[in-house]
């Protein structure tokens, strides 16, 4: 998994190449892929509220409780599971309408590594302050978008006018899905399982 990784950082072309011939199956993929990369930002989003909290003004730093850190953090990390395999799925039904015939399992794994600047960019939540959060955001989304606009058409094997739609369609349907995980979170909130400060 690690080479991969890094291989999408330093020469993203040939890594979908070596990643597109591999064939996992989906149980391999999700626990030796995304189930670890999934985790970093639960983890790192738990410790950095419990133990650095924000600090706002000349206040102490406010942080949230253990209970609430950790059901927040499980929360996140199963959205973000759910998140791939949608993801994932949607890219496997899309891939028919461009003659591409990738399998679920090579789907996921797709969505898995095309997702790994946004969960290495969640260790950014063990400082959880709003200028740091949102410049390793940024960046970490900018190099998404980038790894799907040049990933989709090598992993799929078709031109790269047809890659541009393909990818500006996986987009689209990611951004509905964020969205979507949003609004399950306000919900949720307001069933009472939202926040709970320590002071």
């Amino acid at each position: 998994m690690i080479h991969h990784v890094v291989g999408l950082f330093t020469h993203p072309d040939q890594e979908w190449r070596e990643i597109r011939g591999e064939e996992e199956s989906i149980s391999h993929m999700y626990l030796t892929h995304t189930l670890i990369l999934a985790a970093i930002p639960a983890v790192s989003a738990f410790i950095g509220t419990t133990q650095v909290g924000w600090v706002i003004g000349e206040r102490p730093a406010v942080m949230l409780t253990l209970e609430s850190a950790l059901w927040m953090s499980i929360m996140s990390y199963l959205a973000m599971l759910a998140g791939v395999a949608v993801m994932g799925a949607f890219i496997h039904w899309m891939a028919r309408t461009y003659d591409a015939n990738p399998s679920m399992a090579q789907c996921i794994a797709f969505a898995t590594y095309t997702a790994t600047p946004l969960f290495l960019g969640g260790l950014a939540a063990l400082y959880p302050h709003l200028w740091l959060g949102m410049l390793i955001g940024t960046a970490a989304i900018c190099y998404t978008v980038y790894l799907l606009y040049v990933g989709l058409p090598t992993f799929m094997n078709i031109p790269a006018d047809e890659g541009f739609l393909f990818s500006s369609s996986v987009l689209a349907v990611g951004l509905v899905v964020l969205v979507a995980i949003m609004a399950a979170t306000v919900i949720i909130w307001g069933l009472g399982v939202g926040p709970v400060y320590t002071n």
